[in-house]
């Protein structure tokens, strides 16, 4: 994609539909272009596949805390770092439930659970298996992050009711030996496929601010955009920085250059829900209002994300209530 042909509105028509077949450069070029040239871009493509006042929210719930063995240099529960996070066992289903009717009664249309482990062992999973089909019942679509699967256990969450499984990326293939050297990118891409054939949904997406180049960024959206079928959901994190892990310090990412990420995935994945995840509690209102306005329509509702700090829902209606944005499908 010509960068001179993206500035004068010349642009390729097949950048505003689905595609799998995108180029760095392209997507590079996505990233350069003038701030109200990109989000106008991703506007458009937002409005041809969604109402654009309309947000969908999910919240999320930690059912299995600390001790992961996993080693990403973000994560406040991983084994590997002294955070003071305490290890906590499984939930037992009734905490999970009432965590759920809670999110349900404030707006909540999707119910998110993760657990810290590196893979589930399959005895754990008869127990997310209830959670799952308690929380169905409920009325509620249903996620989980558990790490890695083997094809029996996907096999198992689908036959639970799985609606969606959530397996980020987190940054680029070249980037992501310096977060993580647990598993590799490819352990990732796997877990993915399993999901995928196995029917369930796909949630996957990044985390921002971690020290990556924009190159980074625009080769995760790449990655992302290029899978066979596009995730159903895109989380997109903002660095959430927390004392005892090695990004702790890091040099905080310019609020515009998360607008722009929002924006290019848009642009990449326009059928996609685009959600605004981990860090935005340290978000201004204006700084959120232009992810809406940059295609995010997708939040995490609640106090917490697993272990983080979120806003209150409170806030979040309230800024709803300023920008006149619905939450889908709630009544709300």
């Amino acid at each position: 994609m010509p960068m001179d042909a993206v500035r004068t509105g010349a642009l390729d028509r097949r950048a505003y539909g689905v595609r799998h077949d995108w180029q760095l450069d392209e997507v590079q070029a996505l990233f350069s272009l003038p701030f109200s040239d990109l989000l106008f871009m991703a506007q458009q493509s937002h409005r041809r596949h969604f109402d654009p006042n309309e947000v969908q929210v999910s919240s999320l719930l930690s059912i299995k805390t600390g001790a992961c063995a996993e080693d990403c240099a973000y994560c406040p529960q991983s084994a590997h770092h002294d955070t003071g996070l305490p290890r906590e066992n499984l939930l037992p289903l009734e905490d999970v439930l009432q965590a759920a009717r809670q999110a349900k009664a404030e707006g909540a249309t999707r119910f998110c659970m993760g657990a810290a482990w590196r893979s589930p062992r399959d005895r754990d999973l008869d127990e997310v298996a209830a959670m799952i089909q308690g929380v169905k019942d409920l009325g509620l679509e249903t996620c989980v992050t558990l790490g890695m699967l083997s094809e029996e256990q996907t096999r198992r969450l689908k036959e639970a009711g799985l609606d969606y499984y959530n397996h980020n990326l987190d940054t680029s293939e070249e980037y992501y030996p310096e977060i993580i050297t647990t598993r590799t990118y490819q352990d990732r891409l796997d877990t993915l496929q399993r999901v995928r054939e196995a029917g369930i949904h796909v949630c996957c997406g990044g985390i921002l601010g971690m020290g990556e180049t924009e190159r980074d960024r625009a080769a995760l959206l790449m990655e992302l955009a290029n899978l066979p079928q596009h995730p159903e959901s895109v989380p997109i994190n903002l660095l959430v920085q927390v004392e005892g892990t090695p990004l702790a310090g890091t040099a905080k990412l310019d609020p515009l250059a998360f607008v722009r990420t929002i924006a290019v995935a848009r642009v990449l994945m326009p059928a996609s829900r685009v959600r605004l995840s981990a860090g935005r509690a340290e978000m201004s209102d204006e700084m959120q209002a232009l992810c809406f306005v940059a295609g995010a329509n997708s939040i995490f509702y609640g106090e917490k994300l697993l272990t983080t700090e979120n806003p209150r829902a409170v806030r979040d209606r309230a800024l709803f209530a300023r920008l006149g944005l619905r939450m889908a499908g709630s009544g709300h």
